[in-house]
């Protein structure tokens, strides 16, 4: 199944030395390799400030560039496209040695990236993949069919079909489930979207799991730049037009934790959570710190926790070898087409987090503390 969603999502996989020789990317810029870090500055353009894990990657960033001596330009979108794409254009016409970009919309930076390859800037791609241009470099991100993956069988878990192990569970079913996607101007959505249908597909065909909506296509489960206000109402609306009858949600498939939040929030406000009328089972992603200690409480069921400070790590290490008139070291050259080529990427492992994981997984790691995991906010 995952071979067939990638073939559909990517088209036919180019040969990757083809990605490695695009024309106007890596290794073809300005031999920076006998500069000193204090000379060389690197633009790294973030979506929004509006989500702590994006904030949290900007800051990985920008410390470990500058640990290693280089001026770092950190801008933040406001998850406005006219504004990142007038942000890069500064950092390109103010000299940036290396590009790591962070895109709202993957197919809305095209004409910087042109610009880019003219200035003979090397682009990194960060965690969502920039589309449907040659000058993109390298990707730096995640094992996203794998989040989808792992978001699904938490699903499962929560509800009692599977064990933890991969072994059967001893609930039987049949469920009503309620769908949700991410913002299908981010590449990754797909991804998500894709492993998690391929993991409940079996159970939906049988009747184990039942979308009570029928809202059962990506188009119809998105939710607009991610939002967490787009995805109350969307939750509110499926409560009303499908469970006045006495039925209930067991189980929401969400793609990210401020997602999750606006649904339980919707769910709380309908009486889930009350007395007799349990809270459903709700995944996440991004372990945000909120959503953490809605875990912890036994609110929110689980979120897969992606360490940004590994990711931040590998775009400093890509950076550095660019500048070094080098190519980054990939492991995967076959995965990732932007719809022009198929662009060279690291990836990342993730993991899932349940209330059982978030002291051993987080907080002995460092990612969060105790207090503010009791607190649900981040320290300032």
């Amino acid at each position: 199944m995952r071979r067939k969603f990638l073939v559909a999502l990517g088209g036919a996989a180019l040969a990757f030395s083809l990605a490695a020789c695009s024309g106007g990317g890596a290794g073809s810029g300005g031999d920076s390799s006998d500069k000193k870090p204090a000379d060389l500055t690197i633009g790294v353009s973030m979506p929004t400030q509006t989500s702590e894990r994006w904030i949290a990657d900007g800051k990985a960033v920008k410390e470990k560039l500058e640990a290693k001596g280089y001026k770092v330009d950190l801008q933040y979108a406001g998850d406005d496209i006219p504004t990142q794409s007038q942000q890069v254009d500064q950092m390109i016409t103010q000299g940036a040695d290396v590009l790591i970009i962070a895109a709202i919309d993957g197919t809305a930076l095209s004409g910087q990236l042109d610009a880019a390859a003219a200035a003979k800037i090397p682009v990194i791609s960060y965690d969502r993949l920039l589309l449907g241009n040659k000058n993109v470099d390298f990707y730096v991100s995640f094992d996203n069919y794998k989040v989808g993956v792992a978001q699904a069988t938490a699903l499962l878990v929560g509800l009692g079909l599977q064990t933890k192990d991969g072994g059967k569970g001893t609930a039987t079913g049949p469920f009503n489930v309620e769908l949700f996607a991410g913002s299908l101007d981010d590449n990754n959505t797909q991804y998500f979207w894709g492993g998690a249908m391929d993991t409940l597909k079996p159970f939906m065909d049988n009747g184990t799991l039942k979308v009570k909506s029928g809202q059962t296509r990506i188009e119809q489960a998105a939710i607009l730049r991610w939002q967490q206000e787009t995805a109350q109402k969307r939750m509110e609306d499926l409560l009303t037009s499908g469970y006045n009858d006495g039925t209930v949600v067991n189980g929401v498939l969400s793609p990210y934790d401020g997602i999750s939040r606006g649904i339980i929030t919707a769910l709380q406000n309908a009486g889930y959570g009350k007395g007799a009328k349990k809270l459903p089972v709700v995944t996440g992603q991004d372990a945000e710190i909120a959503s953490i200690k809605l875990i912890n409480d036994g609110v929110q069921s689980s979120t897969v926790f992606k360490d940004t400070r590994l990711l931040a790590e590998q775009a400093v290490i890509a950076a550095e070898a660019f500048l070094q008139d080098k190519q980054p070291q990939a492991n995967d050259t076959t995965t990732y087409n932007n719809k022009i080529k198929v662009v060279p990427a690291y990836l990342l492992p993730i993991e899932t987090v349940y209330k059982d994981d978030i002291t051993k997984v987080l907080v002995d790691s460092g990612y969060w503390s105790a207090e503010e995991v009791a607190a649900g906010q981040a320290k300032k």
